[in-house]
């Protein structure tokens, strides 16, 4: 595909409107590689107010690469317990790591060496290096896809890769070559506080007049993007179970898949909602007199939903862990180990009664 022509106003109008109007963020205040990765990192998929008391208190705990690369996982885990998404922890913890074997601690500045570390893909280093390096290096994601196809009237589906090289390729042609930084960052901030996916503030829009979709009224078609799949409904009932002391049974997920590696009350599967605990329990040969709590909830992730039943037991049998391949910790000692989101609300709902 041809690149498109663009207005030569619009890079010149874009770059001065974000140093006009851009927000003060703790990452802005540095040009400092590691710490503009991490805010990348923790800003995919996860909004800018969430993540910069998260962000404060990383950098804090890990202010330099050799200290982060030194870290326990479970330490990052909890450092990240919130934010959701924890392969993306696990991703930065590793290419972390290799930046300090590899690089002595020091964040490639070249396209090459950075696309080579664990978690890096073409937007994270598109982003570091234009951002930290004033490289005019393209950082596509999806907030510049929608700006850059209402500007151009790009109908291509979003959510193809082959789309998103194409808006490499047509930013690649304008990025300023001194202004790398400010024109990448001001894309980023146009998508996120005018150029909105339902309702675009167009009246206060810099490249208004540069954009084809404003001129023909056609803002809110764009982006194109092929419809989500449907999401899964899960039901699951969770166990609060103590034993004679006190201790609480928690156990730790796999390696591999959704929330790995993070810690978890047992959850017990049901095939349908109106399924029984007691005879799930029977049928894996469990042995355990539960009460319901009354607590329900519900936990969304992308394409799944949780539906989640709390029940509370307390046993004498100190076997029991082996059941459900968990672990007796003191219930004081909870907050030590990290849990996804939904079992931290687990803990506040049973606080709370």
């Amino acid at each position: 595909m041809t690149s498109p022509m663009i207005n030569p106003d619009f890079s010149q109008n874009l770059v001065r409107w974000f140093k006009d109007n851009k927000r003060d963020l703790p990452w802005r205040r540095t040009n400092n590689p590691y710490y503009i990765w991490i805010s990348e990192i923790m800003l995919q998929q996860t909004q800018v107010d969430t993540v910069i008391p998260y962000f404060n208190a990383f950098i804090n705990q890990f202010p330099e690469p050799e200290i982060l690369a030194q870290a326990d996982e479970s330490q990052v885990l909890k450092a990240w317990e919130g934010l959701g998404y924890y392969s993306r922890a696990r991703n930065l913890h590793q290419g972390v790591k290799e930046v300090v074997e590899s690089y002595g601690g020091h964040v490639p500045d070249n396209k090459k060496d950075i696309r080579s570390i664990k978690g890096i893909g073409p937007y994270t280093a598109g982003a570091i290096l234009s951002i930290a390096f004033n490289q005019p290096e393209p950082a596509v994601d999806g907030n510049v896809m929608r700006v850059m196809s209402r500007v151009l009237l790009i109908d291509d589906d979003t959510s193809k890769q082959q789309t998103k090289q194409t808006f490499e390729r047509i930013l690649s042609d304008i990025i300023p070559e001194h202004e790398a930084s400010a024109f990448n960052q001001g894309l980023m901030e146009l998508g996120a506080l005018i150029c909105k996916p339902k309702q675009p503030l167009c009246e206060h829009c810099p490249v208004r007049e540069q954009c084809l979709a404003f001129d023909e009224g056609v803002q809110t078609e764009y982006p194109v993007k092929k419809k989500k799949a449907k999401q899964r409904h899960e039901y699951y009932g969770v166990l609060f179970v103590q034993n004679d002391t006190g201790d609480v049974l928690i156990r730790q997920r796999p390696d591999q898949g959704l929330l790995a590696g993070l810690w978890e009350f047992p959850m017990v599967a049901f095939n349908h909602p109106n399924e029984s605990i007691s005879d799930v329990l029977e049928k894996q040969d469990v042995l355990l007199s539960l009460e319901s709590t009354g607590i329900q909830f519900t936990h969304t992730f992308t394409h799944i939903k949780w539906h989640m039943d709390i029940y509370k037991a307390r046993t004498f049998d100190r076997e029991l862990q082996e059941s459900f391949g968990g672990y007796w910790v003191n219930q004081e000692d909870l907050d030590q180990y990290p849990f996804p989101v939904s079992h931290q609300k687990v803990i506040q709902k049973l606080r709370a009664i």
